[in-house]
């Protein structure tokens, strides 16, 4: 297993190969299909900062965030996965979430020094190691707003780097 602290360097991203098995820990945000697009248009816009967001060396976890838990949905969700390309520009080093992308998309990655990451779908166990939880944006969709979340030894698989997928 390699443990793996937020913020991940653009150094430590290129590091990890498709099947490493990692161990995820530190600050990483949470958004799926209903936040994402408006994440990435306050991307575009230059607005983050208006949200204390800082997207360099992240993790987003495509997950909501609910009293039930965490737990990915699947990232190839036209929403979701038409992120990948922004969030990356803007710093985001690893995906994490669950399902086959498109080989555009991987590609998309590998150019952006970004990875995929598989997690398992095991929400009582991300419960036990989730420290804490804020909403920072948007907080009018719920559970479905973008949170940042602490986490520790969150386990996870490289499901795409390098131009490689592990479908």
């Amino acid at each position: 297993m390699i443990n793996i602290q937020t913020p991940i360097s653009k150094e430590a991203a290129e590091s990890l190969q498709v099947g490493d098995r990692i161990l995820l820990s530190g600050k990483i945000f949470c958004g799926r299909d209903a936040v994402l697009p408006k994440i990435c248009q306050l991307v575009e816009e230059d607005r983050l900062g208006e949200y204390g967001i800082d997207l360099e060396g992240g993790v987003i976890f495509h997950t909501a965030v609910s009293i039930a838990g965490v737990g990915p949905t699947s990232s190839n969700k036209p929403e979701i996965e038409g992120s990948f390309e922004t969030l990356s520009k803007a710093g985001i080093r690893m995906h994490l979430g669950k399902g086959a992308i498109s080989q555009e998309t991987i590609d998309k990655l590998e150019k952006n020094s970004a990875v995929f990451a598989i997690i398992p779908p095991v929400t009582a166990l991300l419960g036990e190691n989730t420290l804490s939880q804020k909403c920072v944006a948007f907080p009018e969709l719920g559970m479905e707003a973008f949170y940042e979340i602490e986490v520790k030894d969150y386990p996870a698989v490289i499901g795409a780097a390098h131009g490689k997928s592990i479908y």
